[in-house]
Protein backbone atom coordinates (compact mmCIF):
# COMPACT_ATOMS: atom_id res chain seq x y z
CA UNK A 1 0.00 0.00 0.00
CA UNK A 2 2.89 2.14 0.79
CA UNK A 3 4.20 1.89 -2.67
CA UNK A 4 1.37 2.85 -4.46
CA UNK A 5 0.84 5.76 -2.33
CA UNK A 6 5.02 6.67 -3.45
CA UNK A 7 4.53 5.68 -6.98
CA UNK A 8 0.84 8.39 -7.12
CA UNK A 9 2.72 11.03 -5.43
CA UNK A 10 5.47 10.36 -7.68
CA UNK A 11 3.18 10.47 -10.59
CA UNK A 12 1.30 13.63 -9.23
CA UNK A 13 4.71 15.64 -8.70
CA UNK A 14 5.30 14.72 -12.32
CA UNK A 15 2.42 15.80 -13.89
CA UNK A 16 2.41 18.74 -11.34
CA UNK A 17 6.03 19.65 -12.83
CA UNK A 18 5.24 19.39 -16.28
CA UNK A 19 1.99 21.34 -15.96
CA UNK A 20 4.74 24.14 -14.29
CA UNK A 21 6.92 24.06 -17.16
CA UNK A 22 3.99 24.28 -19.39
CA UNK A 23 2.56 27.09 -17.38
CA UNK A 24 5.70 29.12 -17.21
CA UNK A 25 5.87 29.42 -20.94
CA UNK A 26 2.57 30.22 -21.13
CA UNK A 27 2.31 32.96 -18.04
CA UNK A 28 5.56 34.15 -19.84
CA UNK A 29 4.15 34.92 -22.83
CA UNK A 30 1.10 36.97 -21.04
CA UNK A 31 4.04 38.96 -19.28
CA UNK A 32 5.14 40.14 -22.80
CA UNK A 33 1.54 40.84 -23.97
CA UNK A 34 0.54 42.68 -21.03
CA UNK A 35 3.17 45.45 -21.91
CA UNK A 36 0.99 45.80 -24.63
CA UNK A 37 -2.59 45.67 -23.03
CA UNK A 38 -2.14 48.00 -20.12
CA UNK A 39 -2.44 45.01 -17.59
CA UNK A 40 -0.76 45.39 -14.44
CA UNK A 41 3.16 44.62 -15.15
CA UNK A 42 4.55 45.34 -11.96
CA UNK A 43 2.80 42.84 -10.29
CA UNK A 44 3.64 40.36 -13.38
CA UNK A 45 7.26 41.20 -13.23
CA UNK A 46 7.07 40.19 -9.70
CA UNK A 47 5.97 36.58 -10.44
CA UNK A 48 8.77 35.95 -13.05
CA UNK A 49 11.32 37.12 -10.29
CA UNK A 50 9.66 35.30 -8.16
CA UNK A 51 9.91 32.06 -10.08
CA UNK A 52 13.52 32.88 -10.99
CA UNK A 53 13.94 32.95 -7.35
CA UNK A 54 12.59 29.49 -6.68
CA UNK A 55 14.07 27.90 -9.70
CA UNK A 56 17.41 28.51 -7.94
CA UNK A 57 16.75 27.25 -5.09
CA UNK A 58 14.51 24.24 -6.00
CA UNK A 59 11.28 24.82 -5.36
CA UNK A 60 9.75 23.73 -8.28
CA UNK A 61 6.49 22.50 -6.70
CA UNK A 62 6.54 26.36 -5.09
CA UNK A 63 6.08 27.61 -8.33
CA UNK A 64 3.81 25.83 -9.32
CA UNK A 65 1.53 27.60 -6.99
CA UNK A 66 2.96 30.63 -7.64
CA UNK A 67 2.16 30.47 -11.04
CA UNK A 68 -1.43 29.45 -10.68
CA UNK A 69 -2.21 32.45 -8.01
CA UNK A 70 -0.32 35.06 -10.62
CA UNK A 71 -1.38 33.75 -13.50
CA UNK A 72 -5.40 34.29 -13.29
CA UNK A 73 -4.62 38.11 -13.58
CA UNK A 74 -4.77 37.11 -17.37
CA UNK A 75 -8.50 35.53 -17.01
CA UNK A 76 -11.18 37.94 -17.42
CA UNK A 77 -14.88 37.93 -18.15
CA UNK A 78 -15.93 38.34 -21.13
CA UNK A 79 -17.79 42.11 -20.57
CA UNK A 80 -15.94 42.78 -17.07
CA UNK A 81 -14.09 45.59 -16.48
CA UNK A 82 -10.83 43.93 -18.05
CA UNK A 83 -12.12 43.46 -21.09
CA UNK A 84 -10.38 44.73 -23.97
CA UNK A 85 -12.12 47.30 -26.43
CA UNK A 86 -10.94 46.13 -28.81
CA UNK A 87 -12.45 42.60 -28.71
CA UNK A 88 -15.73 43.85 -26.62
CA UNK A 89 -16.63 46.13 -29.94
CA UNK A 90 -15.24 43.23 -32.17
CA UNK A 91 -18.20 40.79 -30.14
CA UNK A 92 -20.84 43.60 -30.59
CA UNK A 93 -21.11 43.54 -34.48
CA UNK A 94 -23.44 41.47 -35.71
CA UNK A 95 -23.92 39.53 -39.43
CA UNK A 96 -26.07 36.95 -39.23
CA UNK A 97 -26.40 34.97 -42.31
CA UNK A 98 -30.25 34.04 -44.01
CA UNK A 99 -31.91 30.92 -44.30
CA UNK A 100 -30.50 29.22 -47.32
CA UNK A 101 -34.11 29.03 -49.07
CA UNK A 102 -33.53 33.37 -49.40
CA UNK A 103 -29.95 32.73 -51.07
CA UNK A 104 -32.51 30.84 -53.59
CA UNK A 105 -35.02 32.85 -53.86
CA UNK A 106 -33.09 35.89 -54.80
CA UNK A 107 -31.04 33.89 -57.41
CA UNK A 108 -34.13 33.30 -58.74
CA UNK A 109 -35.70 36.40 -58.64
CA UNK A 110 -32.64 37.72 -60.33
CA UNK A 111 -32.40 35.07 -62.87
CA UNK A 112 -36.58 35.89 -63.95
CA UNK A 113 -35.38 39.51 -64.17
CA UNK A 114 -32.84 39.11 -66.68
CA UNK A 115 -34.45 36.40 -68.96
CA UNK A 116 -37.02 39.31 -69.55
CA UNK A 117 -34.23 41.67 -70.06
CA UNK A 118 -32.84 39.90 -72.97
CA UNK A 119 -36.26 39.26 -74.56
CA UNK A 120 -37.43 42.85 -74.07
CA UNK A 121 -33.96 43.71 -75.86
CA UNK A 122 -35.14 41.33 -78.26
CA UNK A 123 -38.50 43.58 -78.90
CA UNK A 124 -36.03 46.46 -78.93
CA UNK A 125 -34.26 44.86 -81.95
CA UNK A 126 -37.22 44.13 -83.91
CA UNK A 127 -39.11 47.50 -83.65
CA UNK A 128 -42.01 45.91 -81.07
CA UNK A 129 -40.55 48.03 -78.67
CA UNK A 130 -39.22 51.57 -78.14
CA UNK A 131 -36.01 52.48 -76.72
CA UNK A 132 -36.07 55.44 -74.44
CA UNK A 133 -31.95 54.63 -73.67
CA UNK A 134 -29.24 56.54 -75.92
CA UNK A 135 -27.77 55.22 -78.46
CA UNK A 136 -25.71 55.26 -81.89
CA UNK A 137 -26.86 56.85 -84.60
CA UNK A 138 -27.26 54.40 -87.84
CA UNK A 139 -24.54 55.86 -89.43
CA UNK A 140 -22.52 55.65 -86.47
CA UNK A 141 -22.69 51.91 -86.19
CA UNK A 142 -19.51 51.44 -88.11
CA UNK A 143 -17.64 53.49 -85.39
CA UNK A 144 -16.60 52.15 -82.13
CA UNK A 145 -20.00 52.26 -79.82
CA UNK A 146 -19.76 55.31 -77.61
CA UNK A 147 -22.71 53.72 -74.95
CA UNK A 148 -21.86 50.18 -74.42
CA UNK A 149 -25.14 47.83 -74.90
CA UNK A 150 -24.06 44.98 -72.34
CA UNK A 151 -22.45 47.51 -69.60
CA UNK A 152 -26.08 49.17 -69.88
CA UNK A 153 -28.25 45.91 -70.11
CA UNK A 154 -29.06 46.22 -65.63
CA UNK A 155 -30.26 50.23 -66.46
CA UNK A 156 -32.32 49.61 -69.21
CA UNK A 157 -33.82 46.01 -67.58
CA UNK A 158 -33.75 46.10 -63.75
CA UNK A 159 -32.88 49.93 -62.80
CA UNK A 160 -35.43 51.48 -64.87
CA UNK A 161 -38.21 49.69 -63.73
CA UNK A 162 -37.60 50.50 -59.69
CA UNK A 163 -35.64 53.85 -60.11
CA UNK A 164 -38.79 55.72 -58.72
CA UNK A 165 -37.26 54.47 -55.20
CA UNK A 166 -34.37 56.96 -55.91
CA UNK A 167 -33.63 60.47 -56.86
CA UNK A 168 -36.76 62.19 -55.24
CA UNK A 169 -36.89 65.69 -55.54
CA UNK A 170 -37.16 67.33 -51.53
CA UNK A 171 -38.25 70.64 -51.19
CA UNK A 172 -37.63 71.46 -47.30
CA UNK A 173 -34.70 71.16 -45.06
CA UNK A 174 -33.50 67.90 -45.21
CA UNK A 175 -33.63 67.50 -41.10
CA UNK A 176 -35.09 64.82 -38.74
CA UNK A 177 -38.48 65.39 -40.91
CA UNK A 178 -38.76 66.23 -44.68
CA UNK A 179 -41.75 67.29 -47.43
CA UNK A 180 -41.07 65.64 -50.84
CA UNK A 181 -42.45 66.86 -54.41
CA UNK A 182 -45.00 64.20 -55.60
CA UNK A 183 -44.34 62.44 -58.96
CA UNK A 184 -45.23 60.08 -61.58
CA UNK A 185 -44.39 58.16 -64.18
CA UNK A 186 -46.68 57.10 -67.53
CA UNK A 187 -43.77 55.14 -69.00
CA UNK A 188 -42.56 52.72 -66.72
CA UNK A 189 -40.06 55.40 -65.22
CA UNK A 190 -38.22 56.38 -68.09
CA UNK A 191 -39.73 59.64 -67.45
CA UNK A 192 -41.38 61.38 -64.31
CA UNK A 193 -44.33 64.09 -64.37
CA UNK A 194 -44.71 66.20 -61.30
CA UNK A 195 -48.11 66.27 -59.36
CA UNK A 196 -48.38 69.42 -57.95
CA UNK A 197 -48.71 67.87 -54.62
CA UNK A 198 -45.69 67.79 -51.42
CA UNK A 199 -45.45 65.06 -49.39
CA UNK A 200 -45.31 66.80 -46.18
CA UNK A 201 -43.60 65.35 -42.77
CA UNK A 202 -42.18 62.60 -43.68
CA UNK A 203 -39.92 61.10 -41.35
CA UNK A 204 -36.22 61.18 -42.99
CA UNK A 205 -34.43 57.79 -41.97
CA UNK A 206 -31.84 58.25 -44.80
CA UNK A 207 -29.59 61.13 -44.53
CA UNK A 208 -26.43 61.21 -42.18
CA UNK A 209 -27.49 64.21 -40.36
CA UNK A 210 -25.89 62.19 -37.31
CA UNK A 211 -26.43 65.39 -35.01
CA UNK A 212 -28.50 67.02 -36.42
CA UNK A 213 -26.11 69.96 -37.40
CA UNK A 214 -28.22 70.11 -40.64
CA UNK A 215 -30.79 72.87 -39.03
CA UNK A 216 -32.62 75.94 -39.99
CA UNK A 217 -32.92 77.51 -36.62
CA UNK A 218 -31.78 81.61 -36.80
CA UNK A 219 -30.41 81.75 -33.18
CA UNK A 220 -27.74 79.01 -34.55
CA UNK A 221 -27.24 79.74 -38.06
CA UNK A 222 -26.19 83.78 -36.67
CA UNK A 223 -22.66 83.52 -37.47
CA UNK A 224 -23.24 81.93 -40.71
CA UNK A 225 -25.38 84.48 -42.17
CA UNK A 226 -22.85 87.53 -40.65
CA UNK A 227 -19.72 85.43 -42.37
CA UNK A 228 -22.48 85.54 -45.79
CA UNK A 229 -21.96 89.65 -44.94
CA UNK A 230 -18.15 89.71 -44.18
CA UNK A 231 -16.75 87.56 -47.17
CA UNK A 232 -19.70 86.58 -49.78
CA UNK A 233 -20.78 83.26 -51.07
CA UNK A 234 -17.46 82.06 -53.11
CA UNK A 235 -13.76 82.72 -52.90
CA UNK A 236 -13.30 82.11 -56.49
CA UNK A 237 -9.57 81.20 -56.20
CA UNK A 238 -7.50 78.62 -54.64
CA UNK A 239 -5.69 78.46 -51.40
CA UNK A 240 -2.48 78.89 -53.47
CA UNK A 241 -3.54 81.56 -54.97
CA UNK A 242 -5.99 84.82 -53.24
CA UNK A 243 -8.32 82.16 -51.56
CA UNK A 244 -7.00 81.50 -48.43
CA UNK A 245 -9.22 83.47 -45.99
CA UNK A 246 -8.11 83.66 -41.78
CA UNK A 247 -11.01 81.73 -41.13
CA UNK A 248 -10.02 78.67 -43.19
CA UNK A 249 -6.20 78.96 -40.77
CA UNK A 250 -8.73 79.39 -38.27
CA UNK A 251 -11.16 76.08 -39.08
CA UNK A 252 -8.06 73.91 -39.55
CA UNK A 253 -6.00 74.61 -36.30
CA UNK A 254 -10.06 73.76 -34.56
CA UNK A 255 -9.82 70.39 -36.28
CA UNK A 256 -5.92 69.82 -35.17
CA UNK A 257 -7.15 70.78 -31.82
CA UNK A 258 -10.63 68.61 -32.08
CA UNK A 259 -8.78 65.51 -33.53
CA UNK A 260 -5.73 65.69 -30.65
CA UNK A 261 -2.96 65.95 -33.64
CA UNK A 262 -0.52 68.54 -34.81
CA UNK A 263 -1.80 70.05 -38.05
CA UNK A 264 -4.57 69.55 -40.60
CA UNK A 265 -5.96 71.14 -43.69
CA UNK A 266 -9.07 71.07 -45.38
CA UNK A 267 -10.95 70.82 -48.72
CA UNK A 268 -14.19 71.88 -49.83
CA UNK A 269 -15.28 68.25 -50.97
CA UNK A 270 -15.00 64.95 -49.17
CA UNK A 271 -14.75 62.84 -52.37
CA UNK A 272 -11.97 64.90 -53.32
CA UNK A 273 -10.30 64.79 -50.43
CA UNK A 274 -9.98 60.78 -51.19
CA UNK A 275 -9.36 60.33 -54.57
CA UNK A 276 -7.06 63.23 -54.78
CA UNK A 277 -5.01 63.21 -51.80
CA UNK A 278 -3.85 59.69 -51.85
CA UNK A 279 -1.45 59.75 -55.25
CA UNK A 280 0.26 62.75 -53.30
CA UNK A 281 1.18 59.72 -50.32
CA UNK A 282 1.82 56.40 -52.90
CA UNK A 283 2.96 56.24 -55.76
CA UNK A 284 4.73 53.37 -58.24
CA UNK A 285 6.53 50.88 -55.81
CA UNK A 286 4.30 51.31 -53.23
CA UNK A 287 1.68 49.01 -51.91
CA UNK A 288 -1.79 49.72 -51.25
CA UNK A 289 -3.80 47.26 -48.64
CA UNK A 290 -7.32 48.13 -48.67
CA UNK A 291 -10.35 46.38 -47.37
CA UNK A 292 -12.53 45.24 -49.17
CA UNK A 293 -15.38 46.90 -48.18
CA UNK A 294 -13.96 50.63 -48.76
CA UNK A 295 -15.65 53.22 -50.27
CA UNK A 296 -15.19 54.25 -54.08
CA UNK A 297 -13.49 57.76 -52.86
CA UNK A 298 -10.76 55.58 -51.45
CA UNK A 299 -10.67 52.86 -54.13
CA UNK A 300 -10.14 55.43 -57.25
CA UNK A 301 -7.97 57.65 -55.62
CA UNK A 302 -5.70 54.49 -55.11
CA UNK A 303 -6.29 53.25 -58.81
CA UNK A 304 -5.01 57.02 -59.50
CA UNK A 305 -1.88 56.69 -57.38
CA UNK A 306 -0.23 53.85 -59.85
CA UNK A 307 0.10 52.13 -56.63
CA UNK A 308 -0.22 48.27 -57.01
CA UNK A 309 -3.25 47.60 -54.42
CA UNK A 310 -4.29 44.60 -52.93
CA UNK A 311 -7.84 44.01 -50.89
CA UNK A 312 -8.17 42.18 -47.76
CA UNK A 313 -10.90 40.82 -46.41
CA UNK A 314 -13.45 42.86 -44.57
CA UNK A 315 -12.32 43.36 -41.15
CA UNK A 316 -10.07 40.21 -41.02
CA UNK A 317 -7.08 40.78 -39.28
CA UNK A 318 -5.50 37.15 -40.42
CA UNK A 319 -6.18 38.06 -44.03
CA UNK A 320 -4.16 41.38 -43.12
CA UNK A 321 -1.07 39.91 -41.58
CA UNK A 322 -0.88 37.17 -44.11
CA UNK A 323 -0.55 39.83 -46.77
CA UNK A 324 1.90 42.35 -44.72
CA UNK A 325 3.87 39.13 -44.10
CA UNK A 326 4.11 38.46 -47.95
CA UNK A 327 4.50 41.96 -48.81
CA UNK A 328 7.76 42.18 -46.07
CA UNK A 329 9.09 38.81 -47.08
CA UNK A 330 8.70 38.67 -50.87
CA UNK A 331 8.95 42.69 -51.62
CA UNK A 332 7.65 43.67 -55.33
CA UNK A 333 6.76 40.89 -58.38
CA UNK A 334 9.50 39.79 -60.14
CA UNK A 335 12.36 42.05 -58.76
CA UNK A 336 11.49 41.35 -54.93
CA UNK A 337 12.95 44.34 -54.18
CA UNK A 338 11.53 46.47 -51.06
CA UNK A 339 8.24 48.31 -51.44
CA UNK A 340 8.78 52.37 -51.35
CA UNK A 341 5.76 52.04 -48.80
CA UNK A 342 3.23 49.86 -47.51
CA UNK A 343 -0.55 51.38 -46.67
CA UNK A 344 -3.18 50.14 -45.10
CA UNK A 345 -6.66 51.64 -46.25
CA UNK A 346 -9.55 51.77 -43.99
CA UNK A 347 -12.85 53.43 -42.72
CA UNK A 348 -13.80 53.94 -38.79
CA UNK A 349 -17.47 53.21 -39.91
CA UNK A 350 -18.35 51.29 -43.16
CA UNK A 351 -21.12 52.86 -44.65
CA UNK A 352 -22.96 49.90 -46.21
CA UNK A 353 -22.45 47.55 -43.54
CA UNK A 354 -22.58 50.08 -40.13
CA UNK A 355 -19.07 47.78 -39.02
CA UNK A 356 -16.45 48.96 -36.94
CA UNK A 357 -13.08 48.84 -37.85
CA UNK A 358 -10.90 46.53 -35.65
CA UNK A 359 -8.53 49.79 -35.30
CA UNK A 360 -6.15 48.72 -32.37
CA UNK A 361 -5.54 45.37 -34.18
CA UNK A 362 -4.93 46.94 -37.26
CA UNK A 363 -2.14 49.53 -35.52
CA UNK A 364 -0.42 46.57 -33.65
CA UNK A 365 0.08 45.30 -37.28
CA UNK A 366 0.69 48.06 -38.64
CA UNK A 367 3.53 49.24 -36.19
CA UNK A 368 4.76 45.02 -36.15
CA UNK A 369 5.67 45.15 -39.75
CA UNK A 370 6.26 48.50 -39.94
CA UNK A 371 3.74 50.05 -42.60
CA UNK A 372 1.49 53.43 -42.69
CA UNK A 373 -2.23 53.53 -41.93
CA UNK A 374 -4.71 56.00 -43.70
CA UNK A 375 -7.75 56.35 -41.86
CA UNK A 376 -11.38 57.12 -43.20
CA UNK A 377 -13.49 58.75 -40.59
CA UNK A 378 -16.03 59.92 -42.94
CA UNK A 379 -18.92 58.45 -41.09
CA UNK A 380 -17.58 57.96 -37.33
CA UNK A 381 -16.25 61.04 -37.11
CA UNK A 382 -18.90 63.28 -34.41
CA UNK A 383 -20.73 60.04 -34.27
CA UNK A 384 -19.10 58.00 -32.04
CA UNK A 385 -16.78 57.71 -29.01
CA UNK A 386 -17.62 59.81 -25.82
CA UNK A 387 -16.77 63.25 -27.21
CA UNK A 388 -17.38 62.68 -30.71
CA UNK A 389 -13.97 62.08 -31.20
CA UNK A 390 -14.13 59.07 -33.50
CA UNK A 391 -13.40 55.56 -33.82
CA UNK A 392 -9.76 56.90 -32.21
CA UNK A 393 -11.33 57.80 -28.89
CA UNK A 394 -13.89 55.05 -29.28
CA UNK A 395 -10.99 52.83 -28.73
CA UNK A 396 -9.03 55.12 -26.50
CA UNK A 397 -5.96 54.55 -28.93
CA UNK A 398 -3.34 57.54 -29.31
CA UNK A 399 -4.26 59.27 -32.17
CA UNK A 400 -0.26 59.82 -33.74
CA UNK A 401 -0.53 55.63 -33.90
CA UNK A 402 -2.76 56.85 -37.16
CA UNK A 403 -0.50 57.95 -39.85
CA UNK A 404 -3.50 59.97 -41.78
CA UNK A 405 -6.43 60.62 -40.18
CA UNK A 406 -9.16 61.83 -43.31
CA UNK A 407 -12.64 62.60 -42.83
CA UNK A 408 -15.59 64.45 -43.76
CA UNK A 409 -17.97 67.70 -42.93
CA UNK A 410 -20.94 66.79 -44.36
CA UNK A 411 -22.24 63.75 -42.33
CA UNK A 412 -21.88 64.66 -38.39
CA UNK A 413 -20.92 68.72 -38.93
CA UNK A 414 -24.10 69.59 -41.82
CA UNK A 415 -21.67 71.49 -44.35
CA UNK A 416 -19.73 70.01 -47.17
CA UNK A 417 -16.24 68.98 -47.89
CA UNK A 418 -13.25 67.30 -45.97
CA UNK A 419 -9.82 67.08 -44.22
CA UNK A 420 -6.85 64.93 -43.37
CA UNK A 421 -4.79 65.12 -40.45
CA UNK A 422 -1.54 64.25 -38.76
CA UNK A 423 1.95 65.02 -38.18
CA UNK A 424 2.76 68.94 -39.35
CA UNK A 425 5.38 67.48 -41.59
CA UNK A 426 2.56 65.56 -43.72
CA UNK A 427 0.24 68.42 -43.91
CA UNK A 428 3.09 70.33 -45.35
CA UNK A 429 4.14 68.04 -47.77
CA UNK A 430 0.03 67.59 -48.68
CA UNK A 431 -0.58 71.89 -49.27
CA UNK A 432 2.17 71.84 -52.04
CA UNK A 433 1.59 68.25 -53.67
CA UNK A 434 -1.68 67.23 -52.77
CA UNK A 435 -4.20 68.19 -56.64
CA UNK A 436 -6.96 69.12 -54.30
CA UNK A 437 -5.50 71.59 -52.78
CA UNK A 438 -3.28 72.99 -55.68
CA UNK A 439 -5.97 73.27 -57.95
CA UNK A 440 -9.29 73.04 -56.62
CA UNK A 441 -11.33 76.30 -55.22
CA UNK A 442 -11.46 77.16 -51.56
CA UNK A 443 -13.60 76.00 -49.09
CA UNK A 444 -17.22 78.67 -49.55
CA UNK A 445 -16.87 81.23 -46.52
CA UNK A 446 -20.50 80.25 -45.01
CA UNK A 447 -20.03 76.43 -45.01
CA UNK A 448 -16.25 76.95 -43.14
CA UNK A 449 -18.41 79.16 -40.55
CA UNK A 450 -20.88 76.24 -40.15
CA UNK A 451 -18.05 73.36 -39.68
CA UNK A 452 -16.77 76.01 -37.15
CA UNK A 453 -19.61 76.27 -35.52
CA UNK A 454 -20.49 72.44 -35.26
CA UNK A 455 -17.31 71.65 -33.68
CA UNK A 456 -17.19 74.59 -31.12
CA UNK A 457 -20.81 73.33 -30.01
CA UNK A 458 -19.16 69.46 -29.98
CA UNK A 459 -16.03 70.54 -27.80
CA UNK A 460 -18.11 72.83 -25.66
CA UNK A 461 -16.30 76.07 -26.96
CA UNK A 462 -19.95 77.94 -27.14
CA UNK A 463 -20.55 78.00 -23.25
CA UNK A 464 -22.87 75.36 -23.89
CA UNK A 465 -23.56 71.26 -23.29
CA UNK A 466 -25.70 71.19 -26.79
CA UNK A 467 -22.71 69.04 -28.40
CA UNK A 468 -22.47 66.56 -25.83
CA UNK A 469 -26.28 66.08 -25.27
CA UNK A 470 -26.87 65.25 -29.34
CA UNK A 471 -23.81 62.98 -28.96
CA UNK A 472 -25.44 61.21 -26.32
CA UNK A 473 -28.62 61.55 -28.07
CA UNK A 474 -27.20 59.64 -30.79
CA UNK A 475 -25.57 56.91 -28.83
CA UNK A 476 -29.46 56.56 -26.92
CA UNK A 477 -30.90 56.23 -30.35
CA UNK A 478 -28.44 53.89 -32.17
CA UNK A 479 -29.19 51.72 -29.09
CA UNK A 480 -32.61 52.26 -28.68
CA UNK A 481 -33.45 51.54 -32.77
CA UNK A 482 -30.81 48.32 -33.16
CA UNK A 483 -32.35 46.75 -30.04
CA UNK A 484 -35.69 46.80 -31.19
CA UNK A 485 -34.87 46.06 -34.58
CA UNK A 486 -33.30 42.77 -33.30
CA UNK A 487 -36.18 42.38 -30.79
CA UNK A 488 -38.80 42.22 -34.12
CA UNK A 489 -37.05 39.48 -36.27
CA UNK A 490 -35.10 41.64 -38.64
CA UNK A 491 -31.36 40.82 -39.49
CA UNK A 492 -29.32 43.89 -39.22
CA UNK A 493 -25.83 44.28 -39.97
CA UNK A 494 -23.23 46.04 -38.04
CA UNK A 495 -21.83 47.37 -34.73
CA UNK A 496 -24.10 48.68 -31.74
CA UNK A 497 -22.66 51.55 -31.51
CA UNK A 498 -22.76 52.58 -35.54
CA UNK A 499 -25.61 55.01 -36.46
CA UNK A 500 -25.64 53.17 -39.74
CA UNK A 501 -28.12 50.51 -39.71
CA UNK A 502 -28.86 48.27 -42.83
CA UNK A 503 -32.21 46.25 -42.82
CA UNK A 504 -31.22 42.58 -44.97
CA UNK A 505 -34.23 42.64 -47.49
CA UNK A 506 -32.56 40.29 -49.74
CA UNK A 507 -34.79 39.94 -52.74
CA UNK A 508 -35.25 42.46 -55.59
CA UNK A 509 -39.25 42.58 -55.55
CA UNK A 510 -39.02 42.73 -51.64
CA UNK A 511 -36.71 45.79 -52.46
CA UNK A 512 -38.80 47.64 -54.24
CA UNK A 513 -41.88 47.10 -52.60
CA UNK A 514 -40.32 47.69 -49.01
CA UNK A 515 -39.50 51.13 -50.55
CA UNK A 516 -42.94 51.81 -51.73
CA UNK A 517 -44.55 50.47 -49.09
CA UNK A 518 -42.23 52.99 -46.35
CA UNK A 519 -43.26 55.71 -48.38
CA UNK A 520 -47.07 55.41 -48.16
CA UNK A 521 -46.57 55.44 -44.87
CA UNK A 522 -44.14 58.77 -44.92
CA UNK A 523 -41.03 56.90 -44.07
CA UNK A 524 -38.22 57.97 -45.88
CA UNK A 525 -35.68 55.55 -46.61
CA UNK A 526 -32.77 54.83 -48.77
CA UNK A 527 -32.88 51.26 -49.91
CA UNK A 528 -29.55 49.51 -51.88
CA UNK A 529 -28.39 46.96 -54.21
CA UNK A 530 -26.89 45.14 -57.00
CA UNK A 531 -24.31 46.32 -57.40
CA UNK A 532 -23.62 48.48 -54.78
CA UNK A 533 -23.62 45.49 -52.57
CA UNK A 534 -23.53 41.56 -53.12
CA UNK A 535 -26.48 40.37 -55.19
CA UNK A 536 -27.95 38.36 -52.29
CA UNK A 537 -27.80 41.16 -49.68
CA UNK A 538 -29.94 43.93 -50.92
CA UNK A 539 -30.93 46.13 -48.16
CA UNK A 540 -32.50 49.31 -46.40
CA UNK A 541 -30.07 51.57 -44.91
CA UNK A 542 -30.87 53.39 -41.78
CA UNK A 543 -29.21 56.44 -40.70
CA UNK A 544 -29.81 57.37 -37.03
CA UNK A 545 -29.84 61.41 -36.23
CA UNK A 546 -29.36 62.88 -32.73
CA UNK A 547 -32.76 64.87 -33.98
CA UNK A 548 -34.69 61.77 -34.30
CA UNK A 549 -36.86 61.98 -31.00
CA UNK A 550 -38.37 58.39 -29.62
CA UNK A 551 -41.96 59.15 -31.07
CA UNK A 552 -40.33 59.22 -34.42
CA UNK A 553 -38.14 56.51 -34.25
CA UNK A 554 -41.51 54.58 -32.38
CA UNK A 555 -43.42 55.58 -35.39
CA UNK A 556 -41.00 54.62 -37.76
CA UNK A 557 -40.26 51.00 -35.80
CA UNK A 558 -44.18 51.11 -35.91
CA UNK A 559 -44.62 50.89 -39.52
CA UNK A 560 -41.64 48.45 -40.03
CA UNK A 561 -43.13 45.88 -38.14
CA UNK A 562 -45.96 45.90 -39.95
CA UNK A 563 -44.30 46.50 -43.42
CA UNK A 564 -42.12 43.92 -42.06
CA UNK A 565 -44.88 40.99 -41.09
CA UNK A 566 -46.38 41.86 -44.69
CA UNK A 567 -43.97 41.19 -46.91
CA UNK A 568 -42.28 38.57 -44.71
CA UNK A 569 -38.90 40.67 -43.74
CA UNK A 570 -38.18 38.71 -40.86
CA UNK A 571 -35.53 36.30 -41.63
CA UNK A 572 -33.80 36.22 -38.30
CA UNK A 573 -33.83 33.45 -36.52
CA UNK A 574 -32.13 34.60 -33.51
CA UNK A 575 -33.44 35.27 -30.18
CA UNK A 576 -33.51 38.85 -28.57
CA UNK A 577 -34.91 40.65 -26.00
CA UNK A 578 -34.41 44.16 -25.89
CA UNK A 579 -34.15 44.23 -21.83
CA UNK A 580 -31.15 41.62 -22.07
CA UNK A 581 -29.15 44.21 -23.77
CA UNK A 582 -28.86 45.93 -20.20
CA UNK A 583 -27.19 42.56 -18.48
CA UNK A 584 -23.90 41.68 -18.93
CA UNK A 585 -22.29 38.59 -19.76
CA UNK A 586 -21.33 36.53 -16.96
CA UNK A 587 -19.13 33.62 -18.93
CA UNK A 588 -15.06 34.04 -18.74
CA UNK A 589 -13.19 33.14 -21.29
CA UNK A 590 -9.04 33.15 -21.60
CA UNK A 591 -7.13 35.91 -23.08
CA UNK A 592 -5.45 35.03 -25.92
Amino acid sequence: MVIFQTRAVTLSNTYRYLKVEFLYKWFKEKVLRSLHKNRDFNQASKALLLYQSNMAAGNDMSNALMLLNFGNIFIKPKNGPGTSVASRQHRQESFEQAPMYVAVMTYLGFGIVTLFGYLRDFLRAVGLEKCHLAQEREEQKDFVPLYQDFENFYTRNLYMRVRDNWNRPVCSLPGPVFDLMERVSDDYNWTFRFTGRTIHNAVNMGSYNYLGFAENKADFLKTVADKIHQYGVGVCSTRQEIGNLSIHEELEKLVASFLRVESSMTFGMGFATNSMNIAALVGKGCLILSDELNHTSLILGARLSGATIRVFKHNNMHSLEKMLREAVCSGQPRTHRPWRKILIMVEGIYSMEGSVVRLPEIIALKQKYKAYLYLDEAHSIGAVGPSGRGVTELFDVNPADVDVMMGTFTKSFGAAGGYIAGKKELVDYLRSHSHSAVYASAMSPPVTEQIIRAIRCIMGKDGSTEGIRRIRQLAENTRYFRARLKEMGFIIYGNDDSPVVPILLYMPGKVVAFAREMLERKIAVVVVGFPATPITEARARFCLSAAHTRAMLDQVLHHLNEVGDALCLKFSRRKYSFRSDLCDETDFELDS
